[in-house]
Parts: C-alpha cells; structure tokens; sequence
C-alpha cells in the first residue's frame, strides 16, 4: 500500500515576509537615519510622561508654624526650596517630606519661565492652612519666594509646572 505524503502548500503570509526581510537585507534599503529623529521623539515623550503637570504659586514669611513640621527652623532645607501642598497632593499629610523636581513651563506673564531650571523642592506645609497666603489659591503647590524666583519671574502670579516625585 503506497502511503501519500502530504505536501504543504507555499504560505503566502510567510512568502511575502521572507521576500521583505530579504529586500530589507540589500544595502539598496532604505537607511535608519531618517528614523531616528522619530526614535528619539518617542524616547523624549516616554521620558516626559514621568512627571506630572500642575500648578504653582508662592508665598511669603513668615513661613512657620507650618502643618508638617510645627516651629521646628530645621524643616527647611538649607537651599530655601520649599513649598506647601495643595489639596490635591497633600493626602491627609503623606506629602510632609517629600521631595519634587519641579520645572516652570509657562506662566500668564509672558517669558516668565526660566526655561531649562529645574529644582529640588520639600513639602513642609499645607496650603490650605498655611500662614502666609498663596499668590493664587487652588494651586497644586505654593512655593517659597527663593524656589519660585530660581524658575521663573518672582512677579509672575502662578505657573504651570511639571513636577516629579523623587
């Protein structure tokens, strides 16, 4: 009894791949240098999308008592950046002590952003029972005179901010 092997028939899906692998092998390909602005522009918004946006205002002294810390002159970082939390990141105190990259993006004072500076900040305070009252009320954060001018126009009244737990 003769057996009859069965014969696959030619994958078209798999043809037309192999045919473009190979073309893609031939030095007549297009090169990769057209695409690597496009790499590095996904590269660039993957890395952004760490940080969050916000809003951000200042305030003036006296800075103390302040909500996390109490009179204690030592909660405040030798450098003067500092900040309270707004509502929506201050969760029922968690943010005492923690520490932000905040970076200015833009401001409703035209050329106000030092555009490239960014800082390190600490949550010391509340915002909504802090001493001193904000420039602009609501904001994500409220920071302190030196913070604010290292990043953008002390007279600027708030800011958009992109700011990134550290």
């Amino acid at each position: 009894m003769l057996h009859k092997t069965a014969t696959k028939k030619p994958n078209y899906l798999s043809n037309k791949l192999l045919c473009c692998l190979i073309r893609m092998s031939k030095p007549s390909s297009l090169p990769l240098l057209p695409w690597l602005p496009t790499f590095f522009l996904f590269a660039h918004l993957f890395h952004a999308s760490l940080a969050d946006l916000g809003t951000a205002s200042q305030y003036s002294p006296p800075y103390t008592p302040t909500e996390c810390y109490g009179g204690d002159a030592t909660q405040f970082p030798s450098s003067n950046f500092f900040a309270a939390a707004g509502e929506g990141i201050w969760d029922n105190g968690a943010a005492c002590g923690r520490q932000y990259l905040i970076s200015c993006i833009n401001s409703v004072l035209p050329r106000a952003c030092k555009h490239g500076e960014t800082i390190q900040i600490k949550i010391v305070d509340r915002a909504q029972t802090a001493l001193s009252k904000p420039t602009k009320e609501g904001t994500t954060m409220v920071l302190s005179n030196a913070a604010l001018a290292a990043i953008a126009d002390p007279n600027a009244p708030s800011l958009n901010i992109d700011f990134r737990q550290v």
